[in-house]
């Protein structure tokens, strides 16, 4: 969701449900997993696989925490969106997705999954 511009634009701009909006995209990268206060290099061999995974989340979520203490908690999507350091976020996040997909196997280049679904894969038995 953070790496792909297309999907910002057709889904959060556009309010598309299911997938949340721009400030629950950033909550779950932020504060869901406390990369906001502690390094992803602290999650290696749990969560990422190496260093640099880490490495590359990590900027993911400083440019994130740029935009998101510059446009407030509850921004709207269009307040991420035109800021002038999203874009530096969404390449960000994007060399991170593509490391982490293709690490697990998977094509970087599908879009993302409805909320629900992400409920259903992850929740454990």
């Amino acid at each position: 969701m953070l790496s792909d511009p297309a999907f910002q634009q057709q889904t959060w701009l556009a309010g598309r449900p299911g997938y949340g909006d721009a400030t629950d995209a950033v909550y779950r990268l932020v504060e869901d997993t406390w990369l906001d206060r502690w390094p992803a290099e602290k999650y290696v061999g749990t969560v990422f696989r190496d260093t640099e995974e880490a490495v590359l989340v990590d900027a993911v979520v400083l440019r994130v925490l740029r935009v998101l203490h510059e446009v407030g908690a509850d921004a709207s999507a269009a307040a991420y969106l035109d800021h002038p350091d999203w874009p530096d976020a969404v390449r960000a996040a994007r060399e991170a997705h593509i490391r982490l997909a293709v690490s697990d196997g998977d094509s970087p280049d599908t879009e993302p999954h409805a909320l629900e679904l992400v409920r259903k894969l992850t929740r454990i038995n």
